[in-house]
C-alpha cells in the first residue's frame, strides 16, 4: 500500500528544520488536521498529514487505518505501511528521524504509538488515542511521548488514555500526561502544550 500525503512547508518560507507527521483520525481525512499548522506555530516545521490507506465503510471520503467495525481487520497492513514510510521518510525529506515529530487524533494516536515508538524518532504525541497493543520493553529505547486526552470524551473514554500512561510507563516510555475538560477534540491550550513539548524535543 503507498500512502498519498498533504505536505506544508514551513510558513517562514526558509528550510525545514524538523518534520512534523500528524495522523488523521477515524472517519476523516489527510485534510482533517491540515488546519493545524498556524495554531501549531512552528515556523521551521514540515508537516506531513498522511492519508489512511482504507476507506471508510459508513463515511463518504472518510478513511480508516484499519476496520475497528470488523475486528480491526486491515491493521497489520496498515502499521506495516506507515512502518515502511516512516523509515524512508528521510530519503524523501533530507530530515533524519532524529528530527521528526510523529503525533495522531484518535486512531491515528493509536498508530503514532504503534509505529512511532519502535523508531528513534524525536518524540510522539497521542490526542485522545488508545493504544491496540501490548507494550514491551524489548522496544527500549523510546522516543518521549506526550498523551493529551478530554475527561468527558463520549468515543474513547479517558480510561484508555490512563491505561496507556501506566502501561507504557510500566516499559520504560517517558511520558508527559495531560487531562482536560473536553470531549473528542482538540483545544487551543491542548495545541500550545503540544507546540511546547515539540520545541522541547526538536
Amino acid at each position: 500500500m503507498n500512502l498519498e500525503v498533504i505536505s506544508h512547508p514551513p510558513t517562514s518560507g526558509q528550510k525545514p528544520e524538523f518534520v512534523f507527521v500528524l495522523l488523521h483520525g477515524w472517519g476523516a481525512n489527510y485534510h482533517d488536521l491540515s488546519s493545524l499548522p498556524p495554531l501549531l506555530d512552528l515556523p521551521p516545521c514540515q508537516y506531513l498529514f498522511p492519508n489512511a490507506p482504507y476507506p471508510h465503510h459508513q463515511v463518504p471520503e472518510g478513511r480508516a487505518w484499519y476496520a475497528l467495525e470488523n475486528n480491526n481487520q486491515g491493521i497489520k497492513e496498515s502499521v506495516d505501511t506507515f512502518y515502511r514510510w516512516l523509515i524512508t521518510l528521510e530519503d524523501r525529506t533530507q530530515i533524519p528521524l532524529s528530527k521528526t515529530i510523529v503525533g495522531g487524533f484518535s486512531q491515528g494516536g493509536a498508530m503514532s504509538l504503534d509505529v512511532a515508538l519502535q523508531l528513534p524518532v524525536a518524540g510522539v504525541c497521542s490526542l485522545s488515542g488508545y493504544l491496540h497493543f501490548e507494550p514491551k520493553p524489548d522496544r527500549n529505547p523510546f522516543p518521549p511521548t506526550l498523551i493529551c486526552h478530554g475527561i468527558n470524551d463520549p468515543v474513547v473514554p479517558i480510561q484508555g488514555a490512563r491505561e496507556a500512561k501506566q502501561k507504557l510507563e510500566a516499559v520504560g516510555v517517558n511520558v508527559e500526561y495531560k487531562e482536560y475538560q473536553m470531549q473528542h477534540e482538540i483545544i487551543p491550550i491542548e495545541l500550545n502544550v503540544v507546540r511546547d513539548f515539540v520545541l522541547r524535543q526538536i
